[in-house]
């Protein structure tokens, strides 16, 4: 099951919690145990703690209310995707209120359609109608997921996806943007309106100050369009030129001018490069097939300000990564780079792609 931190969750320490009485913590135990919980048993054992130190706290209802029904969604929405852990997905952001024969519609659509028939995506959407019901005709019903949201309006889940056991309710945006960054390998982005913009934003969020792991984002218009381009002009005249961003960070996302552009850019994002966990200070590339020594050598010259003199190298796995089996045979690249501009990182993946690799 992939990380959508890189392995930052795994790497944090776990602090086992007790209840402080001794008797109550064996029965906990047992609890567990009666359940058939094989694995992580001590995690459960912590939630249930959790849970009874909230009691004991005489936490409000309400919050009681959102805690509980926060976790039943994370719960429920885990199991409708753990069948398809092995699949790549994209997510597919854009307004709920475009109309399907609009341009930037019809090219959601197809984006999601030649996602699936050129590179097997499974396409994920925020289940509503406009460009998300679009992207969802394009992918078929069987390669699509769809979290609705529940609103006063504009809730309905499109046709396609409606009734499907892939289609998710959520409560909670939080929960349900959480599966989306979660579930996903790629993240497009069609005109929206102020939902589209807070999806986008807390994706470049997350990938900027290295809380999710990177991957490519790709912004899509209208052929012709001038969407996208007046918010990076925004981006560049009031983030950029306040030095509130830095010329890096615009390496995240790619300005698309067309879907082959964008199937394209997500295609070459994943060509040799496979993910990257971070295992303690080191950062471990997965990738498809080795590189050349010459091709370490650049990429060690072209890097060495964030990899601070510390050379990347190539190896096998190490370790602690022998609880991921499935990917353990794949080459890495190794190096321990200062976690600062993420930004870097991203072309540091761009590198890797274009490396020359053994033949």
């Amino acid at each position: 099951m992939q990380d959508f931190t890189a392995g930052s969750i795994s790497a944090t320490p776990n602090k086992t919690q007790t209840t402080g009485n001794p008797k109550t913590d064996e029965l906990i135990k047992q609890l567990v145990c009666e359940w058939e919980c094989t694995k992580s048993c001590e995690l459960i054992e912590e939630m249930i703690i959790t849970a009874l130190k909230m009691g004991r706290d005489q936490t409000t209802t309400a919050v009681l209310k959102l805690f509980n029904r926060s976790l039943k969604e994370l719960r429920y929405a885990a199991r409708v995707f753990a069948p398809y852990r092995h699949v790549h997905k994209v997510v597919v952001f854009g307004s709920a209120r475009t109309k399907a024969t609009e341009p930037e519609a019809v090219a959601s659509e197809e984006f999601a359609r030649r996602m699936h028939e050129e590179l097997g995506y499974m396409t994920i959407t925020g289940g509503g109608d406009g460009i998300m019901g679009a992207a969802q005709r394009g992918a078929g019903r069987e390669n699509s997921f769809g979290l609705n949201i529940r609103l006063p309006f504009e809730q309905r889940a499109n046709e396609t996806i409606h009734g499907d056991p892939k289609l998710i309710n959520f409560n909670y945006f939080f929960t349900r943007k959480l599966n989306f960054l979660k579930e996903t390998h790629a993240v497009a982005l069609f005109p929206g309106g102020f939902g589209t913009m807070d999806e986008g934003f807390e994706v470049l969020t997350l990938m900027q100050t290295g809380k999710a792991r990177i991957i490519p984002v790709v912004l899509v218009d209208r052929p012709g369009g001038t969407y996208w381009k007046t918010w990076i002009r925004f981006l560049e005249d009031h983030l950029l030129r306040k030095g509130l961003i830095s010329e890096d960070d615009f390496s995240l996302f790619k300005m698309c001018n067309s879907v082959d552009e964008a199937v394209a850019e997500i295609a070459q994002f994943y060509k040799n490069f496979h993910n990257y966990r971070w295992v303690g200070q080191k950062m471990v590339i997965r990738m498809h097939r080795p590189l050349t020594e010459k091709a370490v050598e650049s990429i060690n010259a072209a890097f060495d300000d964030i990899f601070s003199g510390h050379h990347a190298t190539q190896g096998a796995a190490l370790p602690e990564e022998h609880n991921e089996p499935d990917i353990e045979k794949l080459p890495r690249l190794i190096c321990t780079p200062k976690r600062k501009n993420f930004g870097r990182f991203r072309k540091l993946i761009d590198a890797v792609n274009a490396a020359e690799t053994v033949s």
